[in-house]
Formats: C-alpha cells, structure tokens, sequence
C-alpha cells in the first residue's frame, strides 16, 4: 500500500473516533450506536486504525541517556532528590494510554459481530498484538500493573483492583502474541508495506519483550515459579530465529557503499520493507502535515535541545580494522580530526565528522558548536536541504518526513546473538548470521567469539564507562555485542530500557562530556588540514581566518576552566544527584493513583511524604 494512502486511513479514518475532549470518554460508545458497530471488516478496521498513531513511539531519536545528552538534562540524568513521586505523571494517569487499552478491549469483546470470520481473525490479531505493546510499555516502566483484557464500565469493581504480578502480565502478553504471530498477515499479504503490524512484526515484539525480561530477572535477580530468565531467553531467541528462517527481511545495502548506506537507511522519504519490519509513517503532503516529526530541527535549531553525542559513546566506536580505539595511546585526550580517523563507518554516519556534506550538497560543513552541548553534532535520520516538508529549501530545518522505524530486522539480528550468549549456546556461526551481517554492511571486520572471550575490553568492563556486572565465560562476547547495539540502534529509543535491563543505570552517572580541547586556538574539524573552527577566552578577543569561533564561558565550557572536555552542564552548574540503584531502575505511581485505589502499593524506594 501507498505510504501515503496507509496513513490517510490511519489519521484520517480514524478521526470518527477523536475529538479535544477527555479520551477517556471519548469512545465508541458515546458517538455510535455499539449493537450497529462492528459488523464489517471495514469497520473493524477503522476503529483498529487509530492504534498506529496514539500507542506507537513517534521521535524516539530525542531520548536523554549516556549516549545522548540534551542542553537541559532530563530528571533521570539528574537523578537522585530531584525525582519524586509525582501527583500526575503523564502516562499511568495519561488518559492515551487507558483509553489505548480501552479501546483494544471494547474490539475483541465485540468483533464476534462481524459476519466475516477472517477479519474477526485478523483484527482480533491486531489488537492483541497492540495490546502486548502497551503492556510492554506499561512493565518497562511501573513492573506490576493490573491486567485488563475487557471494556470496564465506570462501575466495574476491577478498576480498583490491586496490580498483578509481572509473571502473569508476562504470560498474558505471551498468550496475546502467539495470538497475533498465528493470525496476523504475512509480509506479502500486507503487500510489503512496513506501516501495518504482520507476522514479522508479532515476531520481533515477542523477541524484543522476552529479551527485556530475561535479562531483567538474570541482572535483577527477580525469580519466579512459573519461569527463569533462561526461558525467556530462549523464548527471545526462538521468536527472532522464526523471524530469520521467514526469509522475508534483510539488512539492506543501499547503495552498496559502507560509508553512506548506514546514514541512507533513515533519511529515505518511504522506509525500506526490506530491513523495516514496522514503521511510523511520514508525510509530506500538506494535509497530513501532523504526521510529521522534528528529526531535522532537533539537531539544527539551537532552540530544539542542542543534542550532542556524549564522548563516552564516540570511544566505544571500533577502529575501521576491528581494533579497539580505548587501546591506542591518548585516546582519552586525542582531539576531534584525530579521533575521527580510519574508525567504524557507522560514527561518521551518525555525528558530523571529517569531510561532512549533508545528503544532496557537496559543501564540506564543520561541526557547529552552538548547535551541540558536546560537539559531537548528531546527522541521524537528518534529511537534505531539498525535502518536501522543508520549511525553507536553503535551510531544511522544518519539519521532517523520513519514516521512524519501530522495529529494524537489525534489531532482531541483535537479539538472537545476545538472547544465545546471555544462555551459553552463542557459537561463532551464530555471530555470524547476526552481528557480522551488520558489520558487512559498513565494511568491518567480523567479531570472533573466541577473541572476545580470550580478551574483553577493560573499557567496556570497566566502572567509569562501561558494565563491570557482566561476568561468566561469554563476558568478552556479550560486552561486544552490547557495543554493536548501542552503535547500530543509537537514537532509536532502545538505550534506556537496555540500561535498566542490564542493572546498569550506573551508566548514567559515568561522564557526559564531549570533545577535548587542549586549550585556546583553532582546531581542524573536517580533516582537511586546515583549521575551521575557533575557540578563545573573551580577552582574547575573537579570531579571524576560521568559519566559526566560539567563547569559552559563554558558547562553550571546558571541563578544566580554559582546556579540558566540552562539558557543558559543568559550566552551567547543572547539579546531578546520582542514579538510586534501590528505587530508580522503576517509576513510581503518581500519587493521585493510590490515593484514588488504595490496592495500589507503591513501587520501593519512593515515597509519596
């Protein structure tokens, strides 16, 4: 299907059932007579429609974590006594995410209306596997919730009934999925279009989930009766095998050129069907303009958080022969055309580097300080000058019209290999069906199992930048395996839930500065030997002969007064309280939930006094 078509029918049929008004409220119930609802596949599937929109993830590039930093950093990077339990917080009292939920239970408790069996079938498939979703969403971020699975009337005992544990949720999401994954359509029969949920999408939800909770429980600890972390990674493991032995993705090679076709992949007008196996859909067309989204103003305006790539994550990049760049001497003050050179395509892929030219211009452009708060400038999923949704074609900073992907076969790839070497079954023929396809793509050398094990990197083992709680014989393999993961899926929304569910929220606490600056002077930004970039003290006064100069104390701080680390948030006497390792890895109910259902137990740590 056109992508354009998908998402008339997505925002524009679905607008029956939307209004300004409370959402909560706002159901089928009050705008159609429900005996008279639910008897054609085309109805089913216009009240279906409105799930796309209001539950999937719509700019998951701008998530705050170790990797990403932002010029205000979010409360979890702050951490510590500037979090608290809120009265409202947006999302268990977020009327979108009940009324999601609502809306999935009034459809399977009324589709048996439709007299064609098969799209009973097929929009019950769809609803559970949204209905997994939101419940995935919901476990990431409170652990036990209430599980629902009817419409409940505004009378209905259960509202205030207790939460449920994690192992039931788990087993009902897992019943929902199997659902979807029997029932949904093939890849083909959705006509190859990556804007609807199929079989491959079912698969990659189910491994995606059973990966958060094996690794949760074997990081955290957590036991249960029923099932150990091991079954859950070999759920995970299974379900991205399915997914694979499906034939029906692969990773794709645009252009066939390593140094462009990882940047390609996600500023392309229409995702690609071949490596997207569920997407957001974009639009240029000016009527669907809301579908929109800010990936180019977030890294082009400096009024749009001024992202910058932490230097932390830029060290964990490989040398382009497979080398460990934290392994050559001064790195940790080698500055930015140094550091930048004969390293894995993907980092001059995903920040500007040496010799940057946007998509579709040949003028070679330096990284702009004003634009980034640790001069690593993200380009990820920033599209030419020339797109249809610019606001200004010698600009292109307006809105932006590249799909979001919500679930790559990269990611499914990343998967099996962690799933198998978290349960001691990964082998080197596994790694390479898995990560050395991601590495082919960009041109690198292939990971060996046994060299990673003989040998694990100090930098990622370490407590100052890395994960010092991996141990066991697969430590070296896992370790890199969590590098290609947090490379290959950078500004994709997965950080986050991977640091938690690793037991790692330590992590945000580690450095979130940029790049070194030796002192006062002029620096070499794009590698051409010549210096295009300034910095210099106010009674200096500001050079000439560069393309940009930039204040220290005003434009940019150093970690050590005149030199150091571009370390804004220490200039700015941004104060970080700490990631608690006892309360933080959960969210806590608002206090207006517990005050309204006294079943509700607050989660540990947090404190509503």
């Amino acid at each position: 299907m056109n992508k354009y078509i998908s998402i008339l029918l997505t925002l524009g049929l679905g607008l029956s059932f939307t209004s300004c008004e409370d959402t909560l409220d706002v159901l089928p119930k009050h705008q159609v007579d429900m005996q008279d609802y639910f008897k054609t596949p085309t109805e089913l599937e216009l009240f279906s429609n409105p799930y796309y929109n209001n539950i999937l993830p719509k700019e998951p590039f701008s998530e705050q974590n170790d990797q990403l930093i932002q010029r205000t950093l979010s409360d979890i990077l702050i951490g510590g006594t500037n979090r608290s339990v809120p009265q409202k917080d947006g999302c268990w009292d977020n009327d979108d995410w009940w009324a999601d939920l609502r809306r999935i239970n009034t459809l399977l408790d009324n589709a048996e209306r439709c007299s064609d069996k098969d799209a009973v079938v097929k929009y019950s498939a769809v609803s559970r596997f949204f209905r997994a979703y939101v419940y995935f969403k919901f476990i990431r971020r409170y652990g036990d919730v209430p599980w629902y699975e009817h419409e409940l009337g505004s009378s209905d005992p259960d509202l205030f009934k207790p939460r449920d544990s994690r192992e039931f949720v788990m087993t009902k999401m897992l019943e929902d999925i199997d659902y979807a994954i029997e029932n949904l359509p093939a890849k083909k029969d959705e006509k190859d279009n990556p804007f609807r949920v199929t079989k491959g999408a079912a698969l990659a939800l189910k491994a995606q989930f059973c990966l958060y909770e094996g690794t949760w429980r074997k990081y955290h600890g957590l036991t249960f009766e029923e099932h150990d972390y091991n079954f859950y990674l070999k759920t995970a493991a299974d379900a991205a095998t399915e997914l694979m032995n499906r034939n029906e993705y692969r990773i794709k090679r645009i252009s066939g050129k390593p140094e462009t076709d990882y940047r390609d992949l996600f500023t392309q007008e229409v995702a690609d069907a071949d490596e997207y196996i569920l997407a957001i859909c974009a639009s240029a067309e000016p009527a669907l303009s809301g579908s929109r989204h800010n990936s180019n103003a977030f890294t082009l305006k400096p009024t749009q958080g001024r992202p910058g790539i932490t230097r932390k994550h830029i060290c964990s990049y490989l040398m382009k022969d497979g080398s460990r760049f934290t392994d050559k001497p001064g790195w940790q003050t080698m500055q930015f055309a140094e550091e930048m050179k004969d390293r894995d395509p993907r980092l001059q892929q995903t920040v500007r580097g040496l010799n940057y030219t946007r998509i579709g211009s040949t003028k070679v452009e330096a990284t702009d300080l004003i634009m980034t708060t640790t001069g690593y400038q993200p380009i990820k999923f920033v599209q030419a000058r020339n797109t249809p949704g610019s606001s200004n074609d010698n600009d292109a900073i307006g809105s932006s019209t590249n799909d979001m992907p919500v679930y790559r076969y990269a990611e499914v790839l990343l998967i099996l290999a962690e799933a198998k070497a978290e349960l001691g079954t990964l082998n080197q023929t596994d790694l390479d069906k898995t990560v050395n396809v991601l590495r082919d793509r960009v041109g690198m050398p292939h990971l060996k199992m046994d060299d990673a094990n003989a040998n694990p990197d100090p930098y990622l083992a370490g407590a100052e930048y890395g994960f010092p709680n991996v141990n066991g014989a697969n430590k070296g393999v896992i370790l890199e395996i969590r590098r290609e993961r947090g490379i290959e899926l950078i500004m994709e929304g997965r950080r986050l839930d991977d640091l938690f569910r690793w037991k790692a929220g330590k992590c945000l606490d580690q450095p979130l500065s940029g790049v070194y600056f030796p002192g006062p002077g002029k620096y070499d930004f794009t590698g051409d030997g010549k210096a295009d970039v300034a910095i210099y003290e106010a009674e200096q006064g500001k050079p000439t002969g560069v393309a940009a100069a930039y204040e220290i104390g005003s434009d940019l701080f150093l970690s050590e007064g005149n030199r150091g680390y571009f370390d804004w948030h220490t200039g700015m006497k941004t104060k970080r309280y700490g990631f608690n390792e006892e309360r933080d890895y959960l969210y806590p109910i608002p206090s207006d939930q517990i005050s309204v259902n006294k079943n509700l137990i607050q989660n540990p740590g947090w404190s509503s006094k």
